[in-house]
């Protein structure tokens, strides 16, 4: 696990010496960029330590996996709120629970010693209306809820298991008959598998030094929400092979999120900012922003930092910095859709060290046709079908459609031994645009390709590639490595 090593005040003049040091001329003079709100992330409030702690195992849960516990625990935590909040602990041992609902004030504490196991029956998961992969729909509640709360805790160092393998062993047997059907792009929503932690529409809410293990869907959701602090976490949903969609951190449509001293290894994003998808998401429109990301790394994934696919409605203004990938698929992520619409934008990345990836960087946007872009099968026209599938025909002009990625800064950036150093693929009416490289250098296999860019600057930069082929570049104006 990082640890933070740098007092807050000197790391905020640091920070801002090397960004800043990356603007050029022009944004200085316009007053760009504007790091006032840098103070403002995470969670401001904690759940007062004023009574004694409420014991779940008072209220009858039993530290025995082959009893659920789900009603205790919750009977628990209604006591605690009820009070007027504290905190709620676990006798050491091994429970199994179903969805248990946060309430105001609470601090649900998972000591070293306590195992917390998800069920593995979906019904223990209630549906509820929620978003899930960028529209709104009813999917089942996480294992661990927080719905409309303010100044809710999960904090310990115990363990929580989700127990995924069961849900991704359903997911791909669904596919498989999916695929054949010509529904790639609805699989995800009809094969519902349950978040492990679920943090909705609240404010002042923290997750701090929990481990996790073999979520059945994502780890840890964050969704509509503000002052939120993910602190210390460590997770690892490879344990019992590689499921799908177990993305690590999914921060959704949220602001003032502040990501820290974090281990990742997950078979999907390993951190991923997300703003919506498509008709449904430009419908809501409601953005990422004002998030810090530093001192974490990422391990087996699909994405060290990614923003998207989901971008309908924007991700901008972030900072992530003091970041390490070994073995990452993708090391610096950009993807969306041309159906999804949205601006990145305003994304500052800083001391990144990558190793043993197979892409650098990678920015895409066309990203996944099969799962991006929804059809109907005739087979199934004049049928009734589900309201979600509905929401994802909705069509999408192209107007609204076209994404943009654009001010994104890279400083300080190493990256050894990488099969391949860039992939970026713009399209012509959205070229991906002023991208600026600072103090940058790779090493790859093979250098890779470069469409549709635009106005790119370098400042102490070099791709070093093992093969002596030059990156393909195409349509591209003013950018180059």
């Amino acid at each position: 696990m990082i640890k933070t090593r740098i007092q807050r005040p000197v790391f905020l003049s640091i920070i801002l010496l090397v960004l800043l040091a990356s603007c050029t001329k022009k944004e200085l003079r316009n007053g760009i960029p504007n790091f006032s709100w840098i103070e403002e992330v995470g969670a401001k409030r904690f759940p007062t330590q004023d009574h004694t702690p409420i014991s779940v195992n008072d209220f009858g849960a039993v530290a025995d996996t082959s009893i659920i516990s789900t009603q205790a625990i919750q009977a628990a935590i209604d006591a605690c709120a009820a009070q007027g909040g504290g905190k709620v602990v676990f006798e050491a041992g091994d429970y199994c629970s179903g969805s248990i609902f946060l309430k105001s004030g609470v601090q649900l504490h998972l000591d070293e010693g306590v195992r917390l196991f998800g069920s593995q029956n979906l019904t223990d998961y209630p549906l509820m209306p929620t978003r899930v992969a960028g529209i709104e729909m009813e999917w089942p509640a996480g294992l661990i809820t927080a719905v409309n709360q303010e100044n809710v805790a999960l904090t310990g160092s115990g363990e929580i298991w989700g127990q995924g393998k069961v849900f991704w062993d359903s997911y791909w047997k669904l596919r498989q008959e999916y695929d054949v059907q010509q529904l790639r792009w609805i699989t995800d929503y009809d094969c519902m598998r349950p978040r492990m932690v679920l943090i909705q529409d609240c404010t002042h809410a923290t997750i701090l030094g929990n481990k996790f293990f073999e979520a059945g869907f994502w780890t840890i959701h964050i969704l509509y929400s503000s002052q939120v602090t993910i602190d210390g976490v460590f997770i690892d949903n490879n344990n019992a092979g590689r499921g799908p969609s177990t993305d690590g951190i999914d921060i959704d449509s949220s602001n003032r999120i502040l990501v820290q001293n974090c281990d990742i290894s997950c078979n999907d994003d390993n951190i991923c900012l997300k703003a919506g998808r498509d008709a449904d998401g430009l419908r809501v429109n409601r953005p990422t922003e004002f998030v810090i990301i530093r001192n974490s790394i990422a391990r087996h994934g699909d994405g060290l930092f990614t923003c998207g696919s989901e971008t309908s409605g924007g991700i901008r203004n972030v900072l992530c910095y003091d970041m390490k990938a070994i073995e990452t698929e993708i090391g610096l992520r950009f993807k969306s859709a041309l159906n999804r619409g949205g601006i990145v934008e305003n994304i500052w990345i800083a001391n990144v060290e990558m190793i043993d990836l197979r892409d650098a960087f990678q920015i895409n946007l066309n990203w996944n046709p099969n799962y991006s872009y929804t059809q109907l099968p005739e087979s199934f026209e004049g049928k009734s079908i589900p309201k979600h599938w509905q929401v994802l025909l909705e069509p999408v002009s192209p107007e609204e459609g076209l994404p943009q990625i654009r001010n994104i800064y890279f400083t300080d950036i190493v990256a050894r031994n990488c099969k391949v150093g860039m992939v970026c693929e713009g399209v012509e009416q959205s070229p991906i645009r002023d991208f600026h490289f600072t103090n940058v250098f790779v090493h790859a296999q093979r250098p890779g390709r470069m469409y549709w860019a635009q106005d790119w600057t370098t400042n102490n930069v070099t791709f070093e590639f093992e093969n002596s082929a030059a990156m393909d570049i195409q349509n591209s104006q003013n950018a180059q490595l």
